[in-house]
């Protein structure tokens, strides 16, 4: 993996890339190229993928882009004992962190996720995107109380337009917090843009960057709309 520091500065389409702990100036963006991922995203894309298919395949690659995305969490020593002796072991150090759903594609991803952060917090948003003006609309809000104390994973498998993920960014840092990434299964390279112009202080861990938008705002060649798929509705 290689460092990009924009999305200017990656390949056009499935790029490469490693991500600091918390960005400071310039924005940073990790695609992961595993072949083991890009091998699920060419699956999860088709649409001869079925229902129960492409729900475990966003599963599996939540799961990956999470232990890339969590490389950097903070660690401490503690006293440990095996069966044969004691010593000195690592494990994570503070609170927990929390990771945020915008619903509701996001929680077939977030799925995948708990399941390597089974004690991680859990948030939502709701938002839907008007189909005129595409410009994302608020309907729900549930964080935990200590929301801003914590490191903060929003989750959301299509990373289009961009203007839900602002959106969602806009109204964490309204609540206090600070530390935040962004994990996406599909970017537009337009929705990365405009992402990292509104927020260049968080890291953005995609699988996949896709050149364009269609008239509707989907992303092209993309994998469709991520939460019929999941849900079974379209």
């Amino acid at each position: 993996m290689n460092d990009l520091s924009a999305v200017s500065a990656a390949a056009p389409t499935q790029a490469s890339g490693a991500m600091p702990a918390m960005p400071a100036a310039a924005p940073s963006l990790m695609v992961v190229d595993h072949p083991l991922v890009q091998h699920k995203v060419t699956l999860v894309r088709s649409e001869d993928t079925t229902t129960d298919n492409f729900r475990r395949l966003v599963r599996e690659i939540s799961q990956l882009l999470t232990y890339e995305a969590t490389r950097d969490l903070a660690m401490e020593t503690i006293a440990i004992k095996t069966p044969i002796a004691p010593m000195q072991s690592p494990v994570l150090s503070g609170k927990k962190l929390c990771l945020v759903s915008i619903l509701r594609a996001g929680n077939g991803f977030l799925d995948g996720m708990l399941d390597l952060l089974p004690a991680a917090r859990v948030g939502h948003i709701g938002l839907y995107r008007d189909p005129e003006t595409l410009e994302p609309i608020e309907y729900y809000f549930k964080m935990p109380e200590d929301i801003q104390e914590r490191l903060v994973i929003v989750v959301d498998p299509m990373l289009a337009t961009g203007n839900s993920a602002i959106a969602a960014l806009n109204r964490l840092k309204e609540a206090g917090v600070s530390a935040l990434k962004y994990v996406c299964l599909i970017a537009s390279r337009p929705g990365l843009m405009a992402l990292q112009a509104a927020h260049p202080d968080v890291a953005i861990v995609t699988a996949a960057i896709d050149e364009k938008l269609n008239e509707h705002g989907y992303i092209v060649p993309g994998l469709g709309d991520a939460g019929d798929r999941l849900y079974g509705t379209r």
